[in-house]
């Protein structure tokens, strides 16, 4: 801190400290549908300059009045594409901005641990390094404009028992799995961190010195503020201001003056232990610009057509096209004289979830207006969400569209009438019957689920030739959906998670229990370690031409635990168009001698566009320490010196390129 700043603090009041450590009136957050009414915000000191902190919401857009609604967080991490999601980062921001808010919590990092999380939807996907390239990149678009709030830390992957739900979890765990991503987002350049709401290993998150201070601060180097999480993110004055959470949200109770007044006159807190928030606060201010005066102009900047335009993009490439048999996509309007398009959601376009995340734009695509605006006159568009009717329509059509949505009512944030965790992935009994009987009508029928996590398919998935998962798709859903269906658009879209061919295939979610135990396996880890085949593995997806990978070319075949390995990888598009291919790189670990371990883990990836019949080169660079592990008994991150595997393709289970190297 500035010695002039450090002057500033010196001769503020306690009662004017506390004015910045506190939310006021923000009781509109009690409820869901009021929670967009506004922004939640301190008080800011008036006599110093010091403006109060202004927090909105995420992750699918702002949660204030008519903002742009963008794909929810895991459909943008289903892109592969940080450079499209620092532009996201930098639209939100803006709106934000605009709308009055100065801090924005959109980058909901936790790991997706069981697609069964409610909030799933929330986090870019199941892998640490995955979630930490998209957070970065979201991060550094955030941070042009407003101060990004990484939100939850820690081990928050439960939702219907997140206020109380203690999590036990080794330190090995802990450090390789639940917070590598976390490390990433601060490096980027988070402003500031939201606590969880559980316990890690029996203490509240919100008042765990050990995460906040002695990994966030004294190991991280994290110079921003922590804030706790709304209503129940705090639970103790002493011990969170002691533990290092800086601001209790959206109002004030365990932060009120009375009470650390009370807690000062006692001697159990001291003044420096105030100041200590406070200057953190003012400082991270301070660097984001935000005491100097603003001029927000709305309607120049919110939901405007760069920005829908943009929600449109992200959307095309999120989809991910699972299946297509007998190439029946993409579909050709000269063959076709009449399409059918059942599903109540088809007509009505689902977002998402409605509460912390909730966004309203001011217009929404549904795949039927956009279908009927892509086909114009060339064919005629039937539609029903009838149940009798879907069968006479089907028969009477060319081609059956089927589109299936899940609902805040099924998976989201628990709140009263709906929500929560899933227990169970597959789709309701009623859409499973439909998608058998109208298949049998019509052979040529495609699925369009639409969803915030993985939906088990096997009882349905062999009666169907073309499956889309299209996620909760935005404002420009319908409109995006529609240009993979017609071939305007060669879909890129991989899974940033696995699809299992049963729930039962996974490990047990325990969505009731207050004590739970977090262990390294999970989502890929988990099926790979005990050699578990899912429905459609990490990585996967299908496109509109064929790429083949030719080469893969090391620097060395020997390094030293300073080192880094530069890797060639050469591809060719051989297909029928152009198209995007996402490359990715795993790093085989099967000549490991440590306990726990599985045989691969992401590395690297990089979107790019090749046209068709021409050849593209990618690079990647690892670094000898991207590949350690951390030793709890020596608390410290060491290199296993062995020989590793560098696996490179199209997927987890597609990696038709691999080459040794060896660190010593």
């Amino acid at each position: 801190m500035c010695k002039d700043m450090e002057d500033m603090v010196k001769k503020m009041s306690i009662k004017e400290m506390v004015r910045l450590m506190h939310g006021v009136w923000g009781l509109h957050g009690l409820l869901p549908f009021t929670y967009r009414l506004n922004y939640y915000q301190t008080r800011g000191i008036t006599r110093f300059g010091i403006p109060p902190l202004r927090f909105t919401d995420g992750p699918k857009g702002i949660n204030l009045n008519h903002s742009t609604c963008f794909p929810v967080a895991i459909a943008r991490g289903a892109t592969f594409d940080p450079v499209l999601e620092e532009k996201v980062g930098v639209a939100m921001g803006i709106e934000a901005r605009h709308q009055g808010a100065n801090a924005v919590g959109s980058a909901c990092i936790n790991l997706i641990r069981h697609p069964g999380w409610g909030r799933a939807q929330e986090s870019f996907g199941a892998d640490p390094y995955h979630v930490g390239v998209m957070a970065s990149a979201h991060i550094r678009g955030l941070a042009k404009n407003v101060m990004p709030v990484v939100k939850h830390f820690a081990c928050n992957n439960i939702e219907n028992t997140r206020f109380k739900v203690s999590v036990t979890i080794d330190e090995r765990t802990l450090r390789e799995i639940y917070l590598p991503h976390f490390k990433a987002a601060i490096d980027a350049g988070a402003a500031a961190i939201m606590s969880a709401y559980n316990k890690l290993n029996g203490i509240y998150c919100g008042e765990n010195r050990y995460l906040l201070t002695e990994i966030l601060r004294d190991e991280w180097k994290f110079k921003g503020f922590v804030m706790s999480d709304f209503f129940l993110g705090c639970h103790n004055t002493v011990e969170s201001i002691k533990a290092g959470l800086d601001i209790e949200m959206p109002v004030g109770w365990y932060y009120r003056y009375w009470r650390i007044r009370r807690y000062l006159q006692k001697g159990i807190i001291n003044r420096h232990d105030i100041e200590r928030c406070v200057s953190r606060i003012i400082e991270t201010m301070e660097k984001y610009g935000l005491c100097e005066p603003f001029k927000p102009e709305p309607k120049k900047h919110v939901a405007c057509k760069k920005h829908t335009d943009l929600a449109l993009e992200v959307a095309l490439k999120s989809i991910v096209l699972l299946k297509n048999d007998a190439a029946l996509l993409p579909l050709h309007t000269e063959n076709i004289k009449t399409i059918a398009i059942i599903g109540k959601h088809a007509k009505k376009l689902v977002l998402g979830d409605i509460a912390s995340s909730a966004v309203k734009p001011p217009f929404r695509i549904s795949l039927l207006d956009a279908v009927k605006e892509r086909v114009g006159n060339c064919c005629s568009v039937l539609y029903t969400s009838n149940y009798t009717k879907a069968k006479k329509i089907a028969a009477r059509a060319d081609v059956v569209i089927m589109l299936f949505s899940l609902t805040w009512k099924d998976e989201g944030e628990n709140i009263p009438f709906g929500g929560g965790d899933r227990t169970r992935l597959e789709l309701p009994s009623k859409y499973v019957k439909l998608i058998k009987e109208i298949s049998a009508i019509n052979k040529r029928s495609i699925v369009v689920v639409q969803a915030g996590s993985a939906v088990c398919m096997d009882e349905w998935i062999d009666n169907v030739p073309g499956v889309i998962m299209a996620w909760y798709p935005g404002m420009q859903g319908g409109r995006a959906t529609t240009k993979v269906l017609f071939g305007d658009y060669n879909p890129a879209g991989r899974l940033p998670i696995s699809i299992p061919k049963h729930t039962s295939d996974l490990p047990f979610f325990d969505t009731k229990s207050l004590h739970v135990m977090y262990d390294y396996y999970h989502d890929y880890f988990f099926f790979d370690t005990y050699n578990i085949e899912p429905r459609f593995c990490f990585g996967y997806g299908l496109s509109y031409t064929n790429f083949k990978y030719i080469s893969i070319t090391l620097n060395k075949n020997i390094i030293s635990e300073n080192d880094e390995l530069k890797i060639h990888i050469a591809l060719t598009n051989d297909g029928p168009m152009d198209g995007e291919e996402v490359v990715q790189l795993y790093i085989d670990y099967r000549n490991s001698k440590l306990d726990p371990k599985h045989r691969r883990k992401l590395k690297g990836f990089k979107r790019i566009f090749i046209r068709k019949g021409e050849k593209a080169k990618v690079q990647f660079t690892i670094r000898a320490k991207d590949l350690s592990y951390y030793d709890p008994g020596d608390a410290t991150w060491r290199i296993e010196k062995i020989k590793y595997i560098v696996c490179a393709g199209s997927s987890l289970f597609d990696v038709p390129l691999q080459a040794e190297f060896e660190i010593r």
